[in-house]
């Protein structure tokens, strides 16, 4: 297949966080990657898990960073959870928010009325991600849902992205009152589900839609359930060792270091890949053992190969320099 990796598809959605940046710093060559999308006339949509901004404040964020934006190419879980509110409960009703006000602000565009004690009969709870969701908060969300409120996640993100390293994400302080109350949300509305990206596409008026992710559990698999092709990108959550022992339904279509690979060879990207990269895996009982030499990236897709094609493995010698030096370069030595 020749070509770069976008030009078959007709929309590229790309996640945010760990992907287009971290916390609120870029990812080096996300911007640029993106304009370059743009100036070609690809469509581009952004859609993320994190609840904690409203469409605007995200594209705000991006064209700060250098990404070009707007608000209408931007689709946040929180949008997505007051949307699925809305077509459960009559209009008006009162909804407890956890989360941060841009999660308030989107269940109040529905005809909503946010609240923030159970005093305040919610028949609903939404939960969503904020840096300062505490105890009293999930509290109050506790004392709701024992009393019969419908209690819905915009995600179950286990982790958020950050230059620091993986920090707890909305999935933490969901398990925290999933404890508490000894049992799960009613609904998740957020990836995994395919919604984000149908959504996108449908807006889009696309048909074959590439999604760019850094998460296996949530972007891969969302994407997958969504029927679209899906890039992994190792600029965020997952490592080359995840990916090595991904299972079945969350493993990507093509891997890339980064946006960049968005410009390059489609079938050099794909796994598992038909062209020679220069590397050869052979496979040892539970051990891959890699020789050759080129990319690092490459030989992970080559890796990624061998361990799908049996039990998934993430144990790896190299068996030359260069091998070597690739591993270490993919953090899969020791």
């Amino acid at each position: 297949m020749s070509g770069t990796v976008v030009d078959r598809y007709d929309l590229v959605v790309l996640d945010l966080d760990g992907v287009v940046y971290l916390g609120e710093q870029p990812i080096p060559g996300a911007a640029p990657a993106v304009s370059a999308l743009l100036d070609r006339g690809k469509p581009v949509i952004f859609a993320t898990n994190n609840a904690s901004r409203t469409p605007a404040e995200v594209a705000t964020l991006l064209v700060g960073l250098g990404v070009p934006a707007t608000a209408d190419q931007v689709f946040t879980s929180a949008q997505a959870s007051a949307r699925e509110l809305a077509r459960r409960l009559p209009a008006g009703s009162p909804v407890l928010v956890v989360g941060a006000p841009a999660l308030a602000t989107e269940v109040t565009a529905v005809g909503l009325r946010p609240v923030y004690r159970a005093a305040d009969d919610p028949v609903a709870v939404v939960q969503g991600y904020a840096a300062d969701v505490g105890w009293s908060h999930l509290a109050e969300a506790c004392l709701a849902v024992r009393a019969g409120a419908l209690w819905l996640a915009t995600n179950v993100d286990r982790t958020l992205p950050s230059p620091r390293g993986p920090l707890p994400g909305n999935g933490s302080l969901v398990a925290a009152l999933a404890t508490a109350l000894g049992r799960q949300p009613d609904a998740v509305v957020g990836k995994p589900g395919p919604d984000l990206f149908a959504r996108a596409a449908e807006q889009a008026g696309a048909r074959d839609a590439l999604v760019v992710g850094d998460r296996l559990d949530t972007d891969m698999v969302g994407a997958a359930r969504a029927g679209m092709d899906r890039l992994l990108v190792l600029t965020g959550v997952a490592s080359a060792a995840d990916l090595l022992l991904a299972p079945a339904d969350q493993r990507p279509t093509h891997v890339g270091a980064d946006l960049g690979a968005l410009s390059m060879v489609d079938c050099e990207l794909r796994v598992p890949s038909a062209v020679d990269s220069g590397w050869r895996v052979r496979r040892d009982g539970n051990e891959l053992l890699l020789s050759g030499q080129g990319d690092a990236v490459a030989a992970l897709r080559a890796l990624c190969t061998a361990s799908w094609a049996g039990t998934p493995t993430a144990t790896v010698t190299a068996t030359t320099p260069e091998a070597k030096a690739a591993l270490t370069a993919l953090g899969l030595t020791g």
